[in-house]
């Protein structure tokens, strides 16, 4: 009896061992998530540089531009030019127009990827607008920029050899967790 006892206990230890790790890696997942893709470029997770391409190429790249408001956030967000084309390792600059729609200041936060997905390691953010939560007053528009270029190590990449058009999409998020009633256009304060 007193061995059937032990036994139970050491089962029972077991178990709560493994649930007790499993929610220990259910919260790690998000942030191990994130920190693979920023330094594999996999999913289209875009790559942050310090400085500019070291060198320019002949060959060119149209950049194409997106941009979504996520359901509960009051701002219209858009993308100021639908296209670039650049020289692979030129520097970019883009802007997107942000506008809050209600009545009072709102926080969001920009998620961003690039398609296709192969592409993400090699393009490169320099600064942008995304880095950071922006705030917006009631009824305020920006005009927000985001710096770039394509890494020339793309046309070393025979993968890439196809590649002519790379979409840089955005999502802004409502930040902080707030509600999305209270983001709603005339929305009380």
């Amino acid at each position: 009896m007193a061995t059937d006892n032990r036994a139970n206990k050491k089962t029972a230890m077991i178990v709560a061992s493994v649930v007790v790790g499993m929610i220990a890696l259910s919260f790690a997942s998000v942030p191990a998530y994130r920190a693979f893709c920023q330094v594999t470029g996999w999913g289209g997770y875009t790559q942050r540089a310090d400085k500019s391409a070291d060198r320019t190429l002949a060959r060119e790249v149209t950049i194409r531009f997106d941009g979504t408001v996520a359901q509960g956030l009051a701002w219209r967000f858009k993308p100021e030019q639908l296209a670039q084309t650049l020289h692979i390792g030129e520097t970019g600059l883009a802007f997107y127009e942000a506008e809050n729609l209600s009545k009072r200041p709102v926080t969001g936060r920009a998620t961003y990827n690039v398609s296709p997905a192969k592409a993400g390691i090699y393009f490169k953010k320099i600064e942008c607008f995304c880095f950071t939560e922006q705030t917006l007053s009631p009824g305020e528009k920006v005009s927000m920029p985001v710096t770039y270029f394509i890494d020339p190590a793309l046309a070393d990449d025979p993968n890439m050899a196809e590649v002519q058009t790379i979409t840089l999409s955005y999502t802004f998020f409502a930040w902080d967790d707030e509600p999305a009633a209270a983001g709603a256009v005339g929305g009380s304060e």
